[in-house]
């Protein structure tokens, strides 16, 4: 079975096959889930990139406004999709999800910062306790007044140090409210942040639009990964478009071990080993998720399996069901949304963070719309008719909160559970737990992800130095 979820080349440098084994330290005959080795992932030392820097800043939009105002953050030019918030906390979530790759984050609540940055520890699970990512996902952050001195118990540094430590950069002392009248009147739109440099009407030709690009290849492992539950004997397969830690501890944390798959994974090849699919987060457009959208077509028609999506994956399931999706004006986020659950006639208190909504108007017939957004009427959830199948595009899981919907992850652990049942009647001789093997062979964290936008700039700034001292 192992070798249908890693490549022959990923057991050879797992198993490390050049070099003889030493059989006391390598045998595995012991091994058991329950029982199995913490999941404590490599944390080398991080080294600041750039120190903290406070000189000019520009923020300004393609064909708009421009607002001179303070860096906070690395010494790094940037170009990005401007978008916003209204979430009062949570900045440190927001900042790590992966959801906010190739974006440049403005922040509404005018303070920011004043509770500082945690430490990067890990939870029971091995999962980060207070980021949803190892890194800063967010292209570059705004804020109108940054609180450089913080006071919390978790605190370990200031927003502008960590910033700085990840090659972001980041912009005080800019007017954020005439920022997001501007953007909800036109629109999302492309943004640049300058440091130290005065303003040049020419370099508008220079931004970059990140929604042409592939974003989840970006920020999805690069080879499964897996996190085991001592809770329960439930085994379900993540499809990472750009998973947030969160969503993996309220699945394993409810019984349900977790093997993450990269975003183009054949899913429909092994979806038999597992009592239910997962599909993600991610960032930018879902067009460009073309494989995922096909493997889940070849999943649905082969399989009865439990499947839900998160935001990103909702938006995948509704495109494998034959729908569209739209681009919204100006998205949707922030902790505060009212959703309307269509079933129940109860509304909940979501967190969002999205730029696309599915389009309910082109659902095929054995669909049906499952919440709906009380602002501004997009669509919220989706659900099959009459298999287990749904998706939602808030966020049920959301570590800022509110937890109004968490119950979504019981509900669709309980059509697991009943489809674990049924299996054990039909393939008497199927796995009833989660491999050892292949507990102790995969990863236990993200592979092959890069940092963001800013420290790759940072990178290649410092890879062009070296090779120009060497030059010299």
């Amino acid at each position: 079975m192992l070798s249908r979820f890693v490549r022959p080349s990923l057991f050879a440098q797992t198993l490390n096959l050049k070099r003889p084994l030493t059989l006391a330290k390598q045998t595995r005959s012991l091994a058991t889930v329950d029982g199995n080795t913490p999941r404590v992932p490599p944390n080398p030392p991080r080294t600041r990139a750039t120190p903290v820097s406070h000189d000019r800043a520009t923020f300004t939009i393609r064909d708009g406004p421009v607002f001179n105002g303070k860096s906070f953050g690395a010494k790094s030019n940037i170009s990005g999709e401007a978008v916003f918030t209204t979430s009062l906390v949570g900045y440190p979530e927001s900042l790590t999800d992966p959801s906010y790759r190739g974006q440049i984050l403005v922040f509404t609540q005018p303070l920011i910062g004043n509770y500082g940055i945690p430490s990067d520890t890990r939870d029971e699970h091995g999962l980060l306790r207070y980021f949803e990512s190892p890194n800063l996902q967010a292209a570059g952050v705004v804020v109108a007044d940054v609180a450089e001195q913080y006071s919390h118990w978790t605190a370990v540094k200031s927003l502008g140090e960590w910033c700085a430590e990840e090659g972001v950069p980041a912009v005080s002392g800019v007017d954020t409210r005439a920022i997001v009248t501007y953007l909800r009147e036109q629109g999302s739109s492309l943004a640049r942040i300058t440091i130290g440099e005065e303003y040049d009407a020419d370099q508008d030709e220079a931004f970059v639009d990140p929604e042409q690009i592939n974003l989840v290849r970006k920020v999805s492992t690069k080879a499964p990964f897996h996190v085991s539950s001592a809770s329960g004997s439930s085994h379900v397969a993540v499809i990472d478009c750009g998973v947030k830690e969160n969503i993996l501890r309220s699945l394993v944390g409810r019984g349900a071990s977790v093997t993450c798959f990269p975003y183009d994974y054949p899913i429909h090849k092994v979806a038999h080993h597992f009592d239910g699919v997962f599909i993600s987060n991610g960032p930018g457009d879902p067009t460009h998720c073309q494989d995922t959208v096909y493997h889940l077509q070849r999943l649905m028609e082969t399989s009865q399996i439990p499947i839900m999506g998160i935001c990103l994956g909702h938006q995948l399931l509704a495109l494998a069901s034959g729908a569209r999706t739209i681009k919204l004006k100006y998205g949707n986020r922030a902790h505060n949304i009212p959703a309307l659950d269509l079933t129940t006639g109860r509304c909940h208190i979501t967190s969002q963070n999205h730029g696309y909504a599915v389009d309910t108007s082109t659902l095929p017939a054995d669909w049906k719309e499952y919440f709906v957004n009380l602002n501004d009427s997009s669509n919220e959830g989706i659900i099959h008719k009459s298999r287990p199948i749904f998706g939602t595009q808030f966020h049920p899981e959301a570590r800022g909160g509110p937890l109004d919907s968490s119950y979504l992850f019981d509900t669709y652990l309980e059509s697991v559970g009943r489809y674990k049942r049924n299996q054990a009647v039909l393939r008497p001789m199927r796995e009833e737990r989660p491999s050892p093997l292949l507990v102790d062979l995969l990863a236990k964290e993200r592979v092959g992800v890069v940092p963001t936008t800013g420290m790759e700039n940072l990178l290649r700034m410092g890879n062009a130095g070296e090779e120009a001292a060497r030059a010299a």
